[in-house]
């Protein structure tokens, strides 16, 4: 692999990852225009999620500095009382609440993770999958858009939980996250429309989506650095090319895209997905 094609990829997962539109297709879409077989060198790819991740420490330092925080100062608070119905609650600090809501989310994509891990990966490289994961992102967002509108009533009674999302809601948004693992299918599009539909404020789910996927990442990135199987076909001038690229795109991306959840504007995501979606089914058959 070339420098300038590190340097592109690099930006497609930095841009991709936040945005709507499926970082892992586009990746895939880009490997088989370029002809760069990256697939096989997992420090490549391990390299340029790692980027991603470090990019949404970086835009969300204060809130998760406040979270970790509340948290550790708050362990001796935490206990099991009666609320005033005689129901057995969990008490704890707003922080621990919330950390306990991210936890809920990761159980379906740990599962996925643990049983499924062979049968996902063997749906890379299929630009078939690509399209159609694409067009099935499109129609979220469109709906999802759709649902949310101000002034249309929610299928879902008003949200009036504990930092705007209950455990249910969590559980929910964890589901999306967990399919979103088959390429094609937007993570943050998945889990951010998942939430909308769910009755999850905008603000709020701008914030949960990014903040939930930290975890899971970074133990899957654990994993392969554990393993230690990483090819060995990337040098290291591509390597950190594509690390910087996907870093500094990141942080654009992910600031742009919360701007974009809180004013509502993912129905222009959901024509160009359904736009590549389209074209790299085209493609493939031809």
């Amino acid at each position: 692999m070339e420098w300038f094609e590190a340097v592109l990829l690099g930006l497609i997962q930095g841009l991709t990852e936040f945005l709507p539109i499926s970082s892992s297709g586009h990746l895939e879409i880009g490997k088989v225009l370029l002809g760069v077989e990256t697939q096989d060198d997992l420090l490549f790819t391990t390299m340029v999620h790692a980027a991603t991740v470090l990019s949404t420490i970086v835009v969300f330092r204060k809130q998760i500095w406040d979270l970790l925080k509340g948290f550790f100062c708050g362990l001796k608070g935490v206990k099991i009382a009666r609320n005033e119905n005689g129901s057995r609650v969990l008490v704890c600090n707003d922080q621990t609440d919330y950390l306990l809501k991210m936890v809920v989310s990761m159980i379906p994509v740990f599962v996925v993770g643990v049983f499924f891990k062979d049968q996902v990966e063997a749906l890379f490289g299929s630009i078939h999958v690509v399209g159609f994961a694409l067009i099935a992102t499109a129609l979220l967002l469109f709906f999802s858009d759709y649902a949310s509108r101000p002034g249309r009533k929610s299928i879902f009674p008003a949200n009036t939980y504990r930092n705007g999302i209950s455990y249910w809601q969590a559980f929910a948004v964890g589901l999306g996250q967990a399919f979103a693992v088959i390429p094609g299918l937007s993570r943050s599009g998945t889990t951010i429309s998942t939430g909308l539909i769910c009755g999850v404020r905008r603000e709020v789910m701008a914030q949960f989506s990014f903040l939930m996927v930290l975890p899971p990442i970074l133990g899957n990135a654990l994993l392969d650095i554990v393993k230690g199987d990483f090819g060995g076909g990337v040098e290291t001038l591509p390597l950190v090319a594509g690390f910087i690229a996907a870093f500094v795109t990141g942080c654009v991306a992910c600031k742009w895209m919360i701007d974009i959840v809180k004013r509502g504007k993912l129905i222009w995501f959901a024509i160009y997905c359904g736009i590549v979606g389209v074209v790299a089914l085209v493609t493939s058959l031809i």
